[in-house]
């Protein structure tokens, strides 16, 4: 589908999606025949195969992008410290993809403070051109406005580097009554939401409520925000989370319509409504 912006979710498959995403194609194209973007979760875990990027180029159009995280041995085992080799390994894995790579997801942990900024900029300056990232940062003192905050603000605009807006808030405004919604408060970090102007493509994480419809109060300021961003002649990513991410489509769904509501001319998803019918012998 084409947008004049980046939309997708943090994974490609799930077995509640077959109803709802297209026939037709293993589930990477079916995914990205809605979707423009994924975020690649996989590889902070896993590294793929030289042969599954192959296949994963295959199954996508051009302007299609792949937000790939670094591994979390990178991030999170070393904190960015002496990784040269390894981040070079892993970029040269995904080499049948660099066409339709987006920004290289940089996750660091909130062990990753003041005192490690300085292995930050060394690993972005590091990186071969084209390579692009977007930094996300969950220690409290890169929230708190101080000296810490803008030496890492600075240090990312000076290398024209997105910090990733990561939005829990409609989460943690849910009540814990199910294991899926405390699963994720329990995971996902809780902390402000600082917006850092900079000419790199913004990039947005949004946690929804379990609630699907109590998100449109959440959703609406960032839908005026990304129009803005249009409007400036900027694309961003933006993806759509839930604490259980068999709902994350229709989070999506939502969040297309209320953006079709704030500018004629967006369209919405290409989602089935209902489940197809099957055929006699299927």
């Amino acid at each position: 589908m084409t947008l004049p912006y980046f939309l997708g979710c943090p994974q490609w498959q799930s077995p509640a999606w077959r109803a709802l995403l297209p026939a037709g194609g293993s589930p990477l194209e079916r995914y990205s025949a809605v979707f423009n973007c994924v975020e690649g979760n996989t590889t902070f875990y896993s590294t793929p195969t030289l042969a599954q990027c192959e296949q994963w180029r295959a199954q996508v159009p051009d302007d299609f992008r792949f937000l790939f995280k670094f591994p979390r041995q990178i991030t999170h085992d070393r904190l960015l410290a002496k990784v040269g080799d390894e981040a070079l390994s892993f970029l040269r894995t995904l080499a049948p993809l660099n066409d339709v790579l987006g920004p290289l997801l940089v996750q660091l942990p909130a062990a990753f403070g003041p005192s490690h900024l300085d292995d930050l900029w060394r690993f972005l300056d590091a990186l071969p051109e084209p390579v692009v990232c977007a930094v996300e940062v969950r220690n409290p003192a890169f929230f708190e406005k101080g000296d810490d905050e803008r030496a890492l603000n600075r240090g990312l605009r000076d290398r024209n580097t997105s910090r990733v807006c990561f939005d829990s808030r409609a989460l943690f405004s849910a009540a814990p009554t199910d294991e899926a919604t405390r699963e994720a408060q329990r995971k996902k970090p809780d902390v402000p939401v600082h917006v850092l102007p900079t000419e790199a493509p913004p990039v947005v994480r949004f946690i929804g409520h379990p609630d699907l419809a109590l998100n449109r109060a959440f959703l609406l300021p960032w839908v005026n925000r990304v129009v803005d961003w249009l409007d400036r002649g900027m694309r961003p990513f933006i993806f759509m989370h839930m604490p259980n991410n068999d709902d994350a489509l229709e989070l999506a769904r939502l969040w297309a319509k209320l953006l079709k509501e704030r500018r004629c001319g967006f369209p919405e998803l290409p989602l089935e409504t209902k489940p197809p019918q099957l055929g006699l012998f299927q």
